[in-house]
């Protein structure tokens, strides 16, 4: 789980887009927008989807984005939940998984890059996983938000209120991109280097 692509691999291979975002679309109809352009530009970058398989929220419309624009979306779902919810119809592949943390390290597994969209509690929770995972050294891939209208602004100060009191180090909070721009994030994901792996001092 550890592998990292350098640029020359990113160049030769297709890049694999783990997306986090909601099951709801909010209440702008902006968030709506910008998942379809998240699926299209996904698609347009000869990307591939990597998600939670669900048809609803914004998470339908990015799926649904995806295909329309003749790219790969492959979700993975427990089964408790394909139980209650079946996936979105037309997907590539559909994984179904034992519980959430098999799906949730399953989505860090295929993803080449993690992307934060807009969401709910679900959603900072596999983000945060996501980064926590890469300070330890359970992965290597990089954490991005896609700050939409500032969206994750409040989740950037407290990182860094973190790292003012001592409770993450600026070196691996300057390993998150809060991008503005699709354009930010392929560049970003080129030159990224992993955090240092975090070491432990025992107290007396």
């Amino acid at each position: 789980m550890k592998e990292h692509l350098s640029g020359n691999q990113i160049d030769q291979k297709t890049l694999k887009v783990t997306v986090y975002c909601g099951a709801a679309t909010g209440n702008d109809p902006t968030y709506a927008d910008w998942a379809d352009r998240l699926g299209t530009w996904i698609a347009d970058s000869n990307g591939e989807l990597i998600f939670g398989a669900g048809g609803v929220g914004l998470m339908g419309i990015v799926a649904k984005s995806v295909l329309k624009h003749g790219g790969s979306a492959h979700g993975i779902i427990p089964q408790a939940l394909a139980e209650r919810e079946p996936p979105y119809e037309g997907l590539t592949t559909v994984e179904v998984v034992r519980d959430m943390d098999e799906r949730k390290r399953r989505m860090m597994e295929l993803g080449d890059v993690y992307i934060a969209f807009p969401g709910g509690p679900g959603t900072v929770e596999e983000i945060t996983e996501a980064f926590s995972w890469t300070r330890i050294g359970l992965t290597s891939k990089p954490c991005v938000f896609f700050n939409l209208d500032g969206y994750w602004d409040p989740m950037r100060t407290m990182y860094q209120r973190m790292v003012d009191n001592g409770f993450l180090n600026q070196g691996s909070f300057d390993k998150l991109l809060f991008a503005n721009s699709f354009d930010d994030i392929i560049p970003w994901v080129r030159q990224y280097v992993p955090p240092t792996v975090r070491t432990y001092t025992r107290t007396q």
